[in-house]
């Protein structure tokens, strides 16, 4: 083959063609899964098969077909019906790129299925008219039949679509709400499609429910109009206290929690009274539905603390009017007993080792809004609060007070220094009346030489506050010193313990 016979086969239009052809589907097949991409691709093909059909004489958009042979009949056919094909993939793709409702691809699927598959009507339509140049009108209307016996055989299928496109047009929720449809089932919704709408459930099982369904069901949209979620927690308290005390105390636990919104404010109410039990119900908000069960199990710990420090009891399935026996009341029945019982890091010393602490702390109150103990101050007492909330503020360079933490009857604070000698990284600051009970650092030195594991217990527990403190104050960096070996180090060091822990 001479050099004119290839500059002659290159000029054909059936090579370009075919060429043109090829070159789309190798396109395609790279730029698979990238919308974008796959737009600019159809628009090139589409506009190079325009040039090519319009310098060749042939308008894809008329029926005109001239007296060329029957091969050549056949090339411009096929020629015709690539182009309408190729403005259908052109505007299709348009509509998954461009047509996005609020940001969210996934919700507009259905949307996006229903225009896509109009514009391919459309071109198929167009292809039946231009290319095999037949009345469009009268298949139209002999097609009647067939459409009425395919949508008797279809009628299921064509009521979920059909829902689904009422529900996207009612928009009762959108991907990412969650719902509670009449039935039991809950979730998220991750994707509306023609058929069926997909919600992720509490346990991150995908639960399919049909469009039809949902159109006919009582649908309870959790996320409202924004992603602040309220919730409440119902307590049952026996009468042994007034329901002005029991409802102060439950204000109290809201007002230590961390987890729950403060604005808007949450709520107690009393919703009943009887001769077994209060019922109190505290109502409050999280930030999204997520941290629902988070909330909640930090509201029942702070209800079991205050409730314990301010004497309430909680009640039972069974009338649980019983109280401790003489005996075990009458063995430890001071309050520092008790409080110190209650919490986990004395939990390895023994009757004599708690009782010899228990007689060396002191209780201290503080008035609502006093500072119990500056930023920058150097304590050398263990603080244990008995009852109240403790807020953890810190002050900031331009004069601003940042609030970090809560703390709530059993937490804990002045470690940094008494177990390292170092300042108060916060103020602390009384929002309720608060109870404290402290023990000295002298105290604390001669229980942890008669008991060394207990450094391991207080560099744990030094380790938590500091890496939650770095949290919230967003730095992230809280470094080798606040890892519990390093810690527990320091603390020997400074108590002049031995090395190693003894049981």
């Amino acid at each position: 083959m001479n050099l004119d016979d290839v500059l002659r086969l290159l000029l054909d239009p059936i090579t370009q063609f075919a060429a043109l052809v090829v070159a789309l589907v190798v396109a395609r097949t790279l730029v698979r899964g990238r919308p974008t991409h796959r737009f600019i691709v159809h628009i090139a093909f589409f506009a190079i098969l325009t040039i090519l059909l319009v310098g060749h004489d042939v308008a894809p958009w008329t029926t005109v077909t001239g007296d060329e042979d029957l091969t050549h009949k056949m090339f411009i056919g096929v020629a015709k019906a690539t182009w309408w094909a190729g403005g259908a993939m052109v505007l299709a793709s348009s509509v998954r790129v461009f047509l996005i409702f609020e940001r969210k691809p996934r919700e507009g699927r259905l949307i996006q299925d229903l225009l896509v598959a109009f514009i391919y009507l459309g071109a198929a339509l167009s292809i039946i008219a231009f290319v095999f140049d037949l009345p469009v009108r009268t298949l139209v209307a002999t097609s009647g039949v067939f459409a009425i016996v395919l949508g008797l055989a279809l009628q299921s299928t064509l009521n979920d679509v059909f829902s689904g496109i009422a529900l996207n047009l009612g928009r009762p929720y959108t991907v990412g709400d969650w719902i509670e449809v009449e039935g039991g089932a809950r979730g998220q919704v991750v994707e509306t499609n023609w058929r069926s709408t997909h919600l992720l459930n509490d346990t991150n099982d995908l639960v399919i429910v049909p469009n039809s369904t949902l159109a006919k069901a009582t649908l309870t949209n959790l996320t409202g109009t924004d992603s602040v979620h309220g919730s409440k927690v119902v307590i049952r308290a026996l009468p042994t206290r007034s329901p002005a005390v029991i409802e102060e105390t439950m204000k109290t636990v809201l007002l230590s929690a961390n987890t729950i919104l403060k604005y808007p404010a949450p709520s107690v109410s009393v919703t009943g009274l009887d001769g077994s039990a209060v019922e109190v119900e505290l109502s409050f908000k999280v930030a999204n539905l997520g941290r629902t069960g988070i909330a909640k199990n930090e509201i029942f710990d702070l209800v079991f603390r205050h409730a314990k420090a301010a004497g309430i009891q909680l009640s039972t399935a069974a009338n649980a009017l019983t109280e401790a026996s003489p005996a075990e009341s009458s063995k430890h029945p001071g309050t520092p007993w008790r409080l110190l019982t209650s919490i986990p890091l004395f939990s390895a010393l023994t009757e004599d080792e708690m009782e010899t602490v228990a007689n060396t702390m002191k209780r201290c109150t503080f008035k609502k809004g006093l500072v119990i103990a500056p930023q920058n101050a150097s304590m050398t007492s263990l603080m244990i609060v008995r009852s109240g909330v403790v807020s953890v503020e810190r002050d900031e360079e331009d004069g601003r007070s940042e609030e970090l933490t809560r703390l709530a009857p059993g937490d804990l604070f002045g470690e940094r220094g008494v177990l390292m000698g170092a300042p108060e990284p916060a103020t602390m600051r009384a929002l309720t009346f608060v109870v404290v009970y402290e023990i000295s650092k002298d105290h604390l030195a001669s229980v942890m030489h008669e008991r060394p594991a207990l450094v391991e217990e207080l560099s744990q527990l030094l380790a938590k506050r500091v890496e939650t403190e770095e949290h919230l104050r967003a730095d992230g960096n809280a470094g080798a010193e606040a890892h519990p070996v390093s810690l527990a180090a320091k603390i020997r060091h400074l108590f002049r313990l031995p090395h190693g822990s003894i049981n």
